[in-house]
């Protein structure tokens, strides 16, 4: 530049060709900067490659077995026969020679502290994770002699945080069996879901459109979408783990009322924080580091537990626990 600018001073040299010669030489500058950059990324690209490649190559631990057990006529009786585990890499076990039997038209309800095993206990009955020791049952068949499609097919699941896909809410509450559930069965799910309220409220409906993730719901419409998700695929075993924790007092005792009436003989399987959430049920199991410490009737917990009476202290008023104890 210095040396064009003389150069057109002394009339020897064109304003174009000056601008002419910069722009070739940003065009070769460009397409060194653009060289280092390639070699900056490619060593990137090929360490990310190598990742996606081990995930794609990795053998599933968790596969159907040879001759699946899928024939038997099951009725939902979940079994822990001496049911240890540990997960992968770790030093000691987390849940501890667990027996326990859930029974079809029963709620049996796991309570606990934060981190006493609740939700690895419920992640182990539709095989996200095999037992270490003991075996779990169902109508007597070990989960990992049935070939995970029938188990799955048997379990309705909602985990803790509620996911919903992108579509509609019609696309959400089928995901289960788009082509087998009907209408009616969507729209039965949704009432005792306590999730009919404010989907009839809006004009879509039904074909309201959900984001991914469920961003433009709340919580708890979020949480009673997915439960009327694993309803409305007629499952044989219901596990909720503690997914009523986003609702409001008045729609938790209308959901629990609405499963205890229009959902007849099936297993259920609840893990809650709330004591009001587990009051009425069938067996109340109390975890505590991962073993069991205490199992019965709210009436009977209270009167022979001490972790469990801890736990009822701490979230009831002495006139709500003596109107139970009454």
């Amino acid at each position: 530049v210095w040396v064009g600018g003389h150069s057109m001073d002394a009339g020897q040299l064109q304003v174009g060709d000056m601008m002419a010669f910069i722009t070739y030489t940003m065009q070769i500058v460009m397409a060194f900067m653009m060289l280092s950059m390639v070699s900056i990324i490619l060593p990137r690209a090929n360490v990310s490659a190598g990742r996606v490649n081990e995930v794609l190559e990795t053998k599933p631990t968790i596969v159907d077995p040879a001759q699946p057990k899928d024939d038997v006529d099951y009725q939902g009786q979940v079994r822990f026969e001496g049911v240890s585990f540990r997960y992968p890499d770790a030093e000691e076990d987390v849940l501890h020679h667990l027996n326990f039997t859930a029974k079809p038209g029963q709620t049996t309800a796991l309570i606990g502290s934060t981190g006493s095993g609740k939700s690895t206990v419920v992640n182990l009955i539709p095989r996200l994770f095999d037992v270490t020791t003991g075996r779990i049952t169902i109508d007597g068949v070990d989960v990992r002699e049935m070939s995970l499609h029938k188990l799955h097919d048997l379990i309705g699941f909602v985990p803790q945080k509620g996911v919903l896909f992108s579509g509609d809410i019609e696309s959400n509450i089928k995901f289960g069996d788009v082509e087998g559930i009907s209408d009616e069965q969507m729209k039965k799910a949704a009432n005792i879901a306590q999730a009919d309220e404010f989907i009839d409220s809006n004009e879509q409906g039904y074909a309201r459109p959900i984001s991914q993730g469920g961003t433009n719901v709340s919580g708890g419409q979020k949480q009673r979408l997915s439960i009327a998700r694993a309803l409305a695929k007629d499952p044989k075993i219901l596990i909720l783990d503690d997914s009523l924790s986003a609702l409001d007092n008045k729609t938790d005792v209308a959901l629990r009322r609405a499963l205890a009436e229009q959902v007849e003989g099936i297993t259920q399987i609840i893990v809650a924080q709330k004591i009001s959430t587990i009051l009425h049920a069938d067996n109340i199991i109390v975890l505590n580091e991962g073993r069991i410490v205490a199992q019965g009737t709210h009436d009977e917990l209270m009167a022979t537990s001490t972790v469990y009476q801890e736990i009822a202290s701490s979230q009831l008023s002495n006139a709500e626990l003596g109107l139970e104890a009454e």
